[in-house]
């Protein structure tokens, strides 16, 4: 009888679940490293990435090695409210937006152009576990690949993770419809960034519009709640605003976007042992009272391959946040989960009070305690000190 034969797993530098925003970014900046050209990569994928299933939007003060593929930069924002309204001049920073297809065709790219570098694999790991010397990802067909690091952007199951009694779970949750219309109606100059004007309904709720040409932009109904809404409610929000604000009497729908960003301080965390780093939302990265993204998403990418670079290691401290702006998320989650009207009111309050310059760093995490207390101090104390007292104790606020 012979002998069986040994099962061969191949072995990588680092593996890479998931080919989507967070995972494809680690790959391109991988890419972009020559320390780490001699490194055998593995991204396995669940499916070609072959629609504009989605965009992601961001500001910056600075150029982007994505600048290439922005389909569109405005240089003002307006936020509206009841008894308050205001067009802003970014100054020094631009709203981006990317659309998803020209991402990934963008990242494929670069990785195409690296082919002893770069495995790209069709597949779905079913486990993904560390070992003493690496990390073994199995797939649902059964292989099993092997790695000295694995970075896995799954998305966390929060349903089964909830602890509703500990910590606060939001969704922000969107329908949008890319109009084109008979006449010129937008400012293509001038994205529509909060306009509270509509009823709140107990919650955080607001029109977002993107204008691509003064008659095409895409037009978005935007909650922050814990539920989504049944799709007519959307729909008659958008229309509402179409007929009422805008005043059109005629326009086609081009396009539509759904989504739902989990916006929740339920601790995830930044690594699953000490050979599995986690990246995207899994990792926490979807700042948890604004659901942005994608701009969280490239700078941990590039400080993990700056740490891999210097010292073949990921940086211990993985994410580099802070933890005063954990808190700040917290108490902003609590208060929209409380009394989720009252975001209206936070909003106006800091854009009434305060520079965009001074906003935007202070959502991006780049602010100084000075600049801070600031903020803070822009807005009224009440929902944050209740807020606080919940975190005292331990639980969520309830309505």
């Amino acid at each position: 009888m012979l002998p069986p034969v040994p099962v061969v797993i191949p072995e990588f530098d680092y593996l890479i679940v998931g080919g989507g925003a967070a995972g494809l970014s680690l790959a391109y900046h991988l890419a972009r490293e020559p320390r780490l050209v001699d490194k055998r990569v593995l991204l396995i994928e669940p499916e070609a990435k072959e629609h504009n299933d989605r965009t992601w939007s961001f500001w910056t003060a600075e150029p982007s090695v994505f600048d290439d593929i922005v389909a569109h930069e405005w240089r003002h924002i307006a936020f509206r409210s009841p008894g308050f309204e205001q067009v802003i001049d970014l100054g020094q920073y631009r709203y981006k937006t990317i659309n998803g297809l020209d991402y990934y065709r963008f990242v494929e790219k670069a990785l195409v152009a690296r082919p002893a570098q770069f495995t790209r694999l069709r597949g779905t790991v079913a486990e993904l576990t560390t070992t003493a010397t690496g990390a073994l990802a199995r797939t649902t067909a059964g292989t099993t690949y092997a790695a000295r690091y694995a970075f896995d952007s799954r998305p966390p199951n929060l349903e089964k993770l909830k602890q509703p009694a500990k910590h606060r779970y939001l969704l922000q949750h969107f329908v949008g419809w890319e109009i084109e219309t008979d006449t010129d109606v937008f400012d293509p100059a001038t994205v529509e960034f909060m306009d509270f004007r509509g009823a709140q309904q107990q919650e955080a709720r607001f029109m977002y519009v993107l204008p691509f040409s003064p008659r095409r932009a895409l037009v978005e109904y935007t909650l922050f709640s814990a539920t989504p809404l049944p799709r007519a409610e959307y729909e008659a929000a958008i229309r509402a605003y179409l007929d009422h604000t805008l005043k059109l009497t005629s326009y086609r729908m081009l396009a539509e976007e759904v989504g739902a960003i989990p916006m929740t301080d339920h601790p995830l965390p930044a690594r699953a042992g000490r050979h599995i780093i986690n990246l995207g939302t899994r990792g926490g990265r979807a700042k948890p009272s604004t659901g942005y993204a994608f701009k969280r998403i490239q700078q941990h990418s590039a400080r993990l391959v700056a740490a891999l670079a210097a010292t073949g290691h990921p940086p211990a401290d993985i994410t580099g946040d802070r933890w005063q702006f954990r808190l700040f998320d917290t108490l902003m989650l609590d208060i929209m989960q409380r009394r989720g009207e009252s975001t209206r009111d936070i909003f106006r309050q800091l854009f009434e009070r305060n520079p965009v310059a001074r906003i935007f760093r202070f959502l991006d995490e780049q602010t100084s305690w000075a600049d801070n207390l600031r903020v803070m101090n822009s807005v009224s104390p009440g929902p944050f000190m209740r807020s606080i007292a919940q975190v005292l104790r331990g639980r969520p606020g309830r309505r």
